[in-house]
């Protein structure tokens, strides 16, 4: 199996991709591949070398990292049967935080920067950064359990 098959295959980036098909109103991307669903999730060495050290991240790029969260805390809820709600502050440079809150628990804090250079170099490691941050999310629901289901 192959990177990109492997990354494809993940239940992170299932949900991810369902997630995306879920907003699509108007079915513009029914019977898309997931690979070319999520390809803008995808930002290889060359391309982010050419994107600018400072700049302002655009609207679809600000979907794609709320979509990212969401399929975290779906993927948490899928585990915990514990809804996990992404909350995202960006300032218009790029910079930022995110939380995800279980009941009165905050099972994830990030804080962001360089937005406009959101992306990862193969659905391996979309799919690994993701799986990361659901298991950093899922350690804090087992430590304070009561507070997640508060």
């Amino acid at each position: 199996m192959n990177d990109t098959d492997r990354g494809l295959e993940t239940p992170f980036v299932k949900t991810l991709a369902s997630i995306v098909r879920a907003e699509d109103r108007f079915g513009v991307w029914e019977g898309r591949s997931d690979a070319d669903l999520l390809a803008d999730f995808i930002v290889t060495r060359e391309q982010r070398r050419e994107m600018p050290l400072m700049a302002d991240p655009d609207p679809d790029l600000l979907a794609r990292l709320e979509q990212f969260h969401k399929a975290v805390g779906l993927t948490i809820e899928k585990e915990t049967g514990l809804m996990a709600s992404p909350m995202m502050t960006m300032h218009h440079e790029g910079f930022g935080r995110v939380v995800l809150l279980a009941g009165r628990l905050v099972v994830l804090s990030r804080h962001l920067r360089d937005v406009h250079r959101f992306g990862f170099e193969s659905f391996a490691k979309l799919a690994d950064q993701g799986m990361k941050l659901v298991a950093d999310g899922l350690a804090a629901i087992e430590k304070f359990p009561d507070a997640a289901r508060a």
